[in-house]
Order: structure tokens, then C-alpha cells, then sequence
């Protein structure tokens, strides 16, 4: 039998630490409980198994855009859990010389740790 997908819906808070280059993007309001790490990245989950923050290290170069450019106007990240795969997929808007240029990295790891299935959509707070 199927298990039925959770969601959550979320307004989100973002920041970039222009220092070292890691752009962090999470749910107001959820605290995470445990953090998972892939490549370049780490992923937080609440005590639900939601996943409300992530975190990119080396931003600029994940996103092959330079470090000054990394001013995002608006942005969403859309996660989601199978019994497989965890999917996160991040779009955003930075200027670029007065152009607006939209980025949308999609990222997929293997589901070891048997999360339960669920998706989140947190878009940028107002």
C-alpha cells in the first residue's frame, strides 16, 4: 500500500554569509531538529521529517555566479521525500548588471536515511 505524501507550506528567511560563501534559506518559524549532509550542502529536518532549512557551501560556484552577485530578490525551494530520492529544487532571481537572471539548481541525493515521504514549498517572506 502507498503511503500518503505529507506537505508543508512555509514563508521562508534567507541569508548569505558573503565570507565564507554559504547561502542558507529555511522556514520561519520551524526549528530543525537534525541536519543531513550531501556534497556541498547540508539539509535540516524538523522533528516531522520535513525539511525546512538548507544550506549551500561554496554557493558561488555551485550556482557559477560570482560572490557579489549573490543578492537574491525573490526565491522558493521546493523539497521533496520518496522512498528513493530526496529532491530539492531552488529557484531564484539575482541582478546582473541591472538583469534580472534566474537561477534553479535541482538537487537529488538517495534516501538513506528512510525518511517518510513528504514535500515542502517555502517561498521568500515578504
Amino acid at each position: 500500500m502507498k503511503e500518503q505524501e505529507r506537505h508543508l507550506e512555509g514563508i521562508g528567511e534567507m541569508d548569505y554569509d558573503y565570507l565564507n560563501d554559504i547561502l542558507f534559506f529555511k522556514v520561519k518559524d520551524r526549528e530543525y531538529e537534525k541536519s543531513i549532509e550531501f556534497e556541498n550542502m547540508v539539509i535540516d529536518l524538523d522533528s516531522e521529517d520535513y525539511i525546512v532549512g538548507i544550506q549551500i557551501f561554496d554557493a558561488s560556484e555551485f550556482l557559477g555566479i560570482a560572490k557579489s552577485h549573490l543578492k537574491i530578490n525573490n526565491w522558493q525551494f521546493k523539497a521533496r521525500i520518496t522512498p528513493n530520492a530526496i529532491e530539492v529544487r531552488l529557484v531564484c532571481q539575482i541582478n546582473v548588471r541591472n538583469m534580472i537572471k534566474e537561477l534553479s539548481p535541482i538537487i537529488i541525493q538517495q534516501n538513506q536515511e528512510g525518511l517518510p515521504n513528504s514535500s515542502a514549498v517555502v517561498v521568500m517572506a515578504n
